[in-house]
């Protein structure tokens, strides 16, 4: 569990107590490339701590993907739907690489949050950087180019600009494929 607790001790303090606790309720897991772990209109009533590997999470609006998010190693993916509304799913989470993951059962994760404060702090920080990072792709949206927005995406995640296909990253800003091509190549 090195890149998740790391991932974890990059953004709060995390005692090694702590960290056997979480050890002890996760399974290790591995799943191959395009594996869904998160389905639109089920439960699956657990949440993934990315050890290797990339997924992304999506919506399917009239039969079209939009990308919503990337997570790599360190990070964690689940149902928000699910963790805090205890309601289906409305969307997606598919891995982009083969994905080595630790497995914990969502009512788990809840108890963790009602009983430990590390990891209680932990999930309101990462959910404090994805509302701020979701506050500011709207923003950037509205204000920005697609040029502009494509070069604060691979500042802000350069690892997903290396390794994600170009129509997930084009999705998740906005433009068109073609549009992300042109500016690829003005970049070089």
């Amino acid at each position: 569990m090195e890149n998740v607790i790391a991932g974890i001790r990059a953004v709060c303090s995390l005692s090694d107590e702590t960290v056997s606790i979480l050890e002890q309720l996760v399974t290790p897991c591995s799943y191959p490339k395009r594996r869904q772990l998160v389905r639109a209109g089920f439960f699956s009533r657990h949440a993934w701590f990315i050890e290797k590997g990339m997924t992304r999470s999506y919506w399917v609006v009239d039969g079209e993907e939009f990308t919503t998010s990337f997570s790599c190693e360190g990070g964690i993916v689940f149902s928000m739907d699910e963790l805090y509304y205890d309601k289906v799913s409305e969307e997606y989470v598919e891995t982009l690489e083969e994905v080595t993951a630790y497995r914990l059962a969502l009512s788990d994760l809840n108890c963790l949050f009602a009983t430990n404060l590390e990891l209680a702090n932990w999930g309101r920080i990462i959910h404090q950087n994805e509302y701020r990072r979701l506050h500011r792709s709207h923003r950037d949206r509205l204000a920005l180019s697609a040029s502009e927005r494509y070069e604060a995406f691979c500042h802000q995640f350069p690892q997903v600009c290396r390794r994600a296909q170009l129509g997930y990253i084009a999705s998740y800003l906005g433009i068109t494929l073609s549009t992300l091509s042109r500016l690829r190549a003005a970049k070089r």
